[in-house]
């Protein structure tokens, strides 16, 4: 009998004969594979998947002009496609455009927002609204408006256009901005100071007057009539906006332009994100005449940041703790193993075996064990993971296969290094001792 064949076989049956002792080291390697492959599969589509979810939350990325020109015209239609081309080049995107102008009901400034309904509803899928979206002739006001002028769906209120009113908002928005909610404020604060720009080029102008729409009399409440088709409560800055089509808003105001703020909610976080908006911002720059100012939500980001900083300080100390564990559990039952071979190891070395061979021996039992214990418990850990997902997330999870190697290479470096103390007693074993013992 070859030496090969011969180690293969004594081998196999140190495996065989004790046989609890080895399934007791297979059971620490399959649920330390098992707890690993699951928490490893969570946190690398974990972050995927909440970003997709996030993006249910709104926008992440906003784009407002960056000069005094850009601020009196908007954003107009070439630039939002160029900026919405640059953002769209590997990631999903979805983007809503905004107008917005000072505006009076029963002599109370408003601020009311020119919008493309379609877009603005696929981007916001969290708003919750009372009725329906705003269509021609009809309004969609915000919580707040509507405890304020006391209405309900299906109300009738005049809404007055009154160009002069854009200086005093502006002012009043400036002194209101906080940093807690920058995102929303700054549209509304670049809205405002787009209609400044109008206000002083207004002054210089004579406004024209249709339909009682442009007025300069503080308590004319002469103006346009909508209906209220729906209501939306969101909680936020949006409550206190009301919500028409940009066909009317343009009708209103007696005037057609750009948009004072474009919403992107784009499927990529964190640097990624970063790297986009200072490459809008860089492109921006080589064009003056029609320079754009990316910047991120910042309640929407951090947000992201701070849940997968978590996930991910959870994962590593879970992870430590299963290692530690898996390290203790599969070192006591190679331990046991070389206790009850303690005998056998001193004939063998009495016979003329090397310390060699006989730890070599050990290490392929510990790795086989490693490895049997990675493939039970990678295919438990993938069936954790994918019921975890599909039950938090509602989504199937893949299979990574790389993680999958990762796994199992993983449980036979484990078990074999948790051998390692044990074995090197083994080697240690001085023939003479254990013979006389017999």
């Amino acid at each position: 009998m070859t030496n090969r064949k011969m180690f293969f076989t004594m081998l196999w049956g140190a495996v065989f004969r004790r046989r609890s002792r080895a399934m007791m080291a297979v059971i620490a390697s399959l649920v330390g594979a098992a707890t690993l492959f699951c928490l490893a599969s969570v946190c690398v589509a974990v972050p995927q998947q909440m970003n997709e979810e996030m993006r249910a939350y709104g926008a992440n990325l906003i784009v407002t002009p960056a000069s005094a020109t850009g601020k009196s015209q908007g954003i107009d239609t070439a630039t939002v496609r160029n900026v919405t081309a640059l953002i769209g080049a590997g990631h999903s995107v979805k983007s809503a455009a905004y107008r917005y102008e000072s505006v009076r009901i029963n002599s109370a400034p408003y601020t009311i927002a020119g919008v493309d309904v379609k877009a603005v509803r696929a981007l916001n899928r969290h708003w919750n609204v009372t009725g329906d979206w705003p269509g021609s002739g009809n309004v969609m006001v915000g919580r707040d408006v509507a405890d304020a002028l006391g209405v309900k769906v299906g109300s009738r209120v005049t809404i007055g256009y009154r160009a002069a009113d854009a200086s005093a908002s502006a002012s009043s928005s400036a002194s209101a901005k906080s940093d807690s909610d920058e995102s929303t404020e700054t549209a509304e604060s670049s809205a405002q100071g787009t209609q400044s720009t109008q206000t002083t080029q207004g002054e210089q102008t004579t406004q024209a007057t249709e339909n009682g729409r442009v007025s300069s009399d503080i308590m004319d409440n002469n103006g346009t009539e909508f209906r209220i088709s729906g209501i939306v409560d969101t909680g936020g800055n949006e409550d206190s906006i009301i919500y028409a089509t940009t066909a009317d808003v343009s009708k209103l105001a007696g005037s057609k332009r750009g948009a004072d703020v474009v919403e992107y909610s784009v499927n990529a976080m964190g640097d990624e994100l970063n790297d986009i908006v200072n490459n809008i911002n860089r492109s921006a720059g080589k064009n003056p005449n029609s320079a754009v100012k990316a910047q991120t939500v910042t309640r929407i980001t951090s947000s992201d940041t701070r849940i997968i900083a978590m996930l991910q300080t959870l994962f590593w100390i879970v992870s430590l703790v299963v290692l530690v564990l898996t390290l203790v559990g599969v070192g006591t039952t190679i331990s046991s193993i070389v206790s009850q071979r303690r005998n056998e190891i001193g004939l063998r070395k009495a016979l003329g075996a090397d310390s060699r061979a006989i730890g070599v021996e050990f290490y392929v039992e510990s790795g086989i064990y490693g490895l049997i214990g990675g493939l039970l418990g990678t295919a438990i850990g993938y069936v954790l993971a994918r019921v975890l997902c599909s039950t938090v997330f509602g989504r199937a999870l893949g299979l990574n296969w790389l993680l999958c190697v990762g796994s199992l290479l993983l449980s036979v470096a484990i078990a074999v290094i948790a051998s390692i103390p044990p074995v090197r007693r083994a080697t240690r074993i001085d023939p003479a001792i254990v013979l006389r013992e017999e």
